[in-house]
This record gives structure tokens, C-alpha cells and sequence, in this order.
């Protein structure tokens, strides 16, 4: 009897401590099922998207929302990163360019909401007006071939160069120029990250730089470009995500502290006018 005893208590014993130890399995699933749910990882650009997004952290905090930048110093890892779950948004490219990758790659991509334009610059290190441009100029653009419409655009608004009648000017290519009266000769095979090193290079007359990469070199667009993107620009910045996350909390929460007051002033006073957060609806 004692024998027998012994085992039963020895199984109850056993018994209790495994019901302890699911119960604290199940604590612990519970808490990092509760992380997963406020927890919002977002790829973003170093400037301006990541210094933006570091002001929308303590915001989106108060929101029960944790917040966490994964900064990218490319424009094809960011949508990478989104497509392979890495990340849960990225904020670093302008509509075109996401139609763009979606059209070339396949990626099942939406935009969540559009946040803030760079008006996109060319700089020279030979002139400090564009009436200073000699024939035969040498133009340095990026293999973006998005970005290519809008550098177009603004050599056209200049009176440098016209595009053929009816071409859509966010895809056009440097084939769709119809006039070229100053003999402008077009380079675009250099990475949009590598611009900023071949104007410190003047390597050309004219050097089209994306604005967070003008600004890694202390370039303002508003004051140091030859010439300047029009406010008007469709090349709108955005947070993208997968195809059905556009409805969710965080993402909302995210579209909406990005459009808030504290995050609007914060914009204009760090960039006067160079980078400038868009009306919510604007897409």
C-alpha cells in the first residue's frame, strides 16, 4: 500500500508541475503574441523617412504602437525586405517608382498613404545659374528610369530641351525629347546612392540628386540647386505595404501621426521647405 501510495503521489506531483509548466508557456506565448500585435517594423531611407519616422516614434507609442526603424542606403532592398516579410512597411520611394517595381517584379504591393515630396534637384559645381550652361553640357541622371520623367520635366520647364507631343511625362525616357537646342548630352548609368559622390567629384555639368541623398552631403534643394522640381510634382512619397495591410490599426495609426501637427512642424523646421508633408488624401 505504501508502495502504492509513493507512485501516486509521485504522478500527482508530476501532474501539477506540468499544468504549471503550460501555464507559464502559455503566459509567455500570450506576451509575445501581444509584442507581435503593437509592434511595427518599417524599412525606411536614412533622410529625411528614418529622421521622420524617429519623431513619430513616441506619437505612435502613445498609441500602444513599438516602433521600430530598419534604415536602407539602396532602392531595391527596402522592397525586398517588404516582399520577404522582414519588415511590415517601407517609406522610401515615390508612386512611380512603386508602380514601377510592382510592374517590373511582380511584388503585390499597395500604397498606404501618401506622406511627403523631395522635389528632386540638379546641381553643378561649374555654374551657379543655369544661364551659365555651355552647349554640349554634359546631364548625370541615375538608372532610375522613374526618376527620368521627372528630371525631363524640369529641363523642359527650363526651356532646355522639349518632349515630343503627347508623351506622358512621368514615364517618359530621354527618346521622347523632341528638341535639344543646347546639344545637352545625357548620362544615366550611375546608381541613384552614387550621384551625391559624382557632383564631389564634378563629374558633369549638370547632376540630377535625389533629395535624401542631397541632403547626406549637406545639399538644400531649395538653396543649392541650379534648378528646382515644381511644387506641382507627382513623385509623391509613400508607405507601402503588402496588399491587404493597408487596413490595418497600425498602419492607420502610422498614416496618421506621420500627417499630424507635431510631425508637420517638425518638417518644416528641419528642412525649410525641402521636404514638405502632403495633404492625407493626396495619393
Amino acid at each position: 500500500m505504501k508502495k502504492i501510495f509513493g507512485i501516486a503521489t509521485t504522478l500527482l506531483l508530476t501532474a501539477a508541475l506540468a499544468a504549471c509548466g503550460t501555464g507559464s508557456t502559455g503566459s509567455s506565448d500570450s506576451s509575445a503574441a501581444e509584442e507581435e500585435s503593437t509592434k511595427l517594423v518599417i524599412g525606411a531611407s536614412v533622410t529625411p523617412h528614418a529622421e521622420i519616422l524617429e519623431q513619430a516614434k513616441p506619437l505612435l507609442a502613445e498609441e500602444g504602437i513599438d516602433l521600430e526603424i530598419k534604415t536602407f542606403d539602396d532602392y531595391v532592398l527596402p522592397n525586398k525586405a517588404l516582399e520577404n516579410g522582414d519588415i511590415d512597411a517601407n517609406y522610401f520611394q515615390h508612386i512611380p517608382y512603386l508602380n514601377k517595381q510592382i510592374a517590373d517584379n511582380g511584388y503585390d504591393f499597395v500604397n498606404a498613404g501618401a506622406i511627403h515630396i523631395e522635389p528632386m534637384g540638379l546641381y553643378s559645381k561649374r555654374i551657379s545659374d543655369i544661364s551659365e550652361l555651355e552647349d554640349g553640357a554634359t546631364v548625370l541622371t541615375s538608372t532610375s528610369e522613374s526618376d527620368w520623367g521627372r528630371i525631363l520635366t524640369i529641363l523642359q520647364d527650363a526651356d532646355l530641351i522639349t518632349l515630343k507631343d503627347g508623351v506622358d511625362t512621368e514615364t517618359a525616357t530621354f527618346d521622347d525629347i523632341a528638341e535639344n537646342p543646347k546639344n545637352l548630352e545625357f548620362k544615366h548609368d550611375v546608381d541613384p546612392s552614387l550621384l551625391a559622390t559624382a557632383y564631389q567629384n564634378d563629374e558633369a555639368d549638370l547632376i540630377a540628386i535625389n533629395a535624401n541623398f542631397a541632403f547626406g552631403i549637406d545639399l538644400n534643394p531649395v538653396d543649392d540647386s541650379v534648378l528646382l522640381e515644381a511644387d506641382n510634382s507627382p513623385y509623391v512619397n509613400v508607405i507601402a505595404v503588402r496588399s491587404g495591410d493597408e487596413d490595418s490599426d497600425k498602419i492607420k495609426k502610422l498614416i496618421e501621426v506621420l500627417h499630424s501637427d507635431e510631425i508637420k512642424d517638425f518638417v518644416e523646421e528641419q528642412w525649410q521647405g525641402s521636404v514638405k508633408i502632403v495633404d492625407a488624401d493626396a495619393q
